[in-house]
């Protein structure tokens, strides 16, 4: 009897310090999120104006706000937009640089500084939490803006009904659309725009950005700097399987590590001021490389990590001047590693671009070829394992579109949060572009529906 209430006070004493060690992990929790959201905010603000800004347009605070900054995933939403924050520009430069943005900084703890995100030569970086502004960066370089090329003739497709449909609440009770181009035979036969937003304008293109990676590949393997068969670099030495973890298999989703959440959210990479050295290369397998598909941020991240030695010679920026992407720039983390799964910045003509480029097969419209022949082929083909239950398939970087009435077998697209969509129909040589700030678990927006609506009135 007394061993039995001693048993039960020593449990009791054990209790206490673990609740109060869950009251802690729960404070730390929300001061964590804050940092977050004050990085998200940060971010935004920084690309939204500067990327605008460099392509000749703007964007004003409150429309990023209502946009970018209302929608987001929680528990994020009921932070960002609340936090106070600075926009700073140069001053006492040039006369091109004076007046242009040199970074953003949001306040979120009184005992820390503020989140930071800086203005370079591609886009805006977020310094990492406590962060300072650096001393010494790379100031923005003026971009002369040149004409896109695009052919536009708005007498061969209407479409006046469907366009309103996709700007309100046909397609998705909540979608909020922003843009959408339209493309047949190689001329933009539709184009439509928000308030706010327009040709110019760019938007964050989420995992679309995977799409362009995949590309960004073949131009390596274009070039003969590289095979998709040539390992992703990862490991830590002579008999680390993941060393056997290839390209290929990091493009379709299929590397076998682990992940602790579900697509690798990578928040501490995206809005944390984290590097993509630092969180997508050290995770362990859970499976054998190339036996399971797992949707994964960190996978892309380590196929454009294997071809960085090719940006010395071509980077990114180079590759969107050639493909006519005249609008794009992907942007970087804080020490200059691309954060290609999710930070590209672009227009929906610019998407349209990448579309084109592959119903092409990689070769622009003077003869030129960006990609290997036959890779529109390799990037759309299911050859790697496959998503469960999502209705769609997934290719090297792209979405398969292979199970949907109206829509011919071989569509494949990009997309990403928010309703960023660049959908490839080869069969009737069209392209669907679809621009959008849908909110984070609300209703989407149907764009395999769309895609056949399209088609369908195209007839």
């Amino acid at each position: 009897m007394i061993r039995t209430t001693l048993t039960a006070a020593a449990s009791l004493l054990i209790a206490v310090p673990a609740t109060a060690q869950s009251i802690q992990q729960d404070d730390l929790q929300g001061r964590y999120d804050r940092a977050l959201a004050a990085g998200y905010q940060a971010l935004f603000l920084c690309s939204a104006t500067a990327n605008a800004e460099r392509n000749g347009a703007a964007r004003d605070e409150d429309h990023v706000a209502a946009w970018e900054l209302t929608g987001i995933q929680q528990p994020l939403d009921e932070i960002v937009g609340e936090l106070p924050y600075q926009m700073a520009r140069y001053s006492g430069m040039s006369d091109q640089i004076n007046g242009t943005l040199s970074h953003v900084a949001v306040g979120w703890s009184e005992d820390m500084p503020p989140r930071i995100a800086f203005t370079n030569f591609n886009g805006c970086s977020l310094l990492p939490i406590g962060g300072g502004l650096p001393e010494r960066r790379q100031i923005p370089r003026p971009v002369e803006v040149e004409d896109d090329g695009w052919s536009i003739d708005d007498t061969v497709f209407d479409g006046q009904e469907l366009v309103q449909a996709a700007f309100g609440s046909a397609y998705g009770e909540d979608a909020r659309t922003t843009g959408l181009v339209i493309v047949k035979d190689g001329v933009i036969i539709r184009e439509d725009y928000a308030p706010g937003f327009g040709p110019d304008v760019p938007q964050r293109t989420w995992s679309v950005a995977k799409s362009i990676a995949a590309t960004l590949v073949g131009a390596a393997v274009h070039r003969g700097l590289v095979s998709v068969d040539d390992s992703a670099g990862l490991g830590e030495g002579e008999g680390d399987p993941r060393a056997l973890i290839t390209i290929d298999q990091a493009l379709r989703m299929a590397t076998g590590r682990y992940s602790d959440t579900p697509g690798n959210r990578t928040d501490p990479l995206y809005f944390g001021g984290a590097t993509v050295e630092e969180r997508a290369t050290q995770w362990p397998l859970a499976h054998a490389p190339g036996s399971t598909w797992r949707y994964a941020n960190n996978d892309t991240l380590v196929a454009i990590r294997a071809i960085r030695d090719s940006f010395v010679i071509e980077p990114p920026s180079s590759f969107f001047r050639d493909a006519g992407m005249m609008h794009t720039v992907a942007e970087t983390d804080w020490q200059g590693g691309y954060i290609l799964s999710s930070q590209v910045w672009t227009t929906a003509r610019d998407l349209a671009r990448l579309g084109q480029l592959h119903l092409d097969d990689g070769v622009l419209a003077d003869g030129t070829r960006l990609l290997p022949e036959g890779w529109s082929e390799y990037v759309s083909a299911d050859s790697g394992p496959q998503p469960e239950g999502r209705g769609r398939g997934y290719g090297a970087g792209w979405w398969l579109f292979n199970d949907h009435e109206g829509v011919p077998a071989n569509t494949y697209a990009a997309q990403g949060n928010r309703g960023q969509y660049v959908v490839v129909v080869p069969d009737e040589n069209v392209v669907i572009v679809r621009r959008g700030e849908d909110p984070a678990g609300g209703s989407g927006f149907d764009i395999q529906q769309f895609t056949a609506d399209v088609l369908a009135a195209l007839d």
